[in-house]
């Protein structure tokens, strides 16, 4: 994937991410924590350095809640780090920066779809079937990924990011909660959904 660097806003001038190979050997050497409280206090180029650690999985998990031209997508991604940016301070530790990353990245998609009234699908992205076995073996693990694939089209928003959150991405429960807004509760009920949705597509769907 091609995300650009964003390029934050200070004093009315646009300031470059790019920094010099000392500066970028040594804002690697820092923590996520650490980084993002450098973003708190202005500096962009700890910004750039969280952008090069996190942008693929942040673009992952807005393709996979909203299916889009990957321009678009892009176009999310870049949103969701000047967020970041503008809201440094507001983490609190509770979870992860990559946590606190993916629920900028959620919200970026939310008010995106609130704004454009788009059908909100996610990308299924799954794994290609596995070489061996005979030729039958490998229709029927493609027709199986076709049949995931279009059921986690179809499923409801909110049933599709616990999914994403939890099962592709390996958030933990409380984390993903989190980032939903959500009671435990609920975001168990609706990954029990989600699951059982898939399942059956797998079990019991057509070609």
């Amino acid at each position: 994937m091609s995300a650009a660097k964003p390029t934050p806003a200070t004093g009315g001038q646009i300031v470059p991410l790019r920094r010099p190979e000392e500066r970028r050997t040594a804002l690697s050497d820092l923590s996520d924590e650490a980084l993002l409280a450098s973003c708190g206090v202005g500096d962009p180029a700890a910004l750039g350095a969280l952008f090069d650690r996190h942008h693929e999985a942040v673009y992952r998990v807005i393709s996979r809640l909203l299916r889009m031209e990957p321009g678009e997508t892009d176009d999310l991604v870049q949103t969701t780090f000047m967020t970041v940016w503008q809201s440094a301070r507001g983490y609190a530790g509770k979870g992860s920066v990559r946590s606190f990353l993916f629920g900028v990245a959620a919200n970026t998609v939310r008010r995106h779809f609130r704004t454009t009234r788009r059908r909100l699908n996610a990308y299924a992205a799954f794994p290609e079937p596995l070489p061996g076995g005979g030729p039958d073996e490998q229709v029927a693990r493609t027709q199986q990924m076709k049949r995931l694939a279009a059921a986690l089209d179809e499923l409801p928003h909110d049933l599709r990011a616990a999914y994403v959150l939890c099962d592709l991405e390996d958030l933990p429960g409380a984390e993903a909660a989190r980032i939903l807004d959500v009671r435990a509760g609920t975001l168990s009920r609706r990954l029990h959904d989600a699951r059982r949705a898939l399942r059956d597509a797998i079990e019991g769907g057509g070609s």
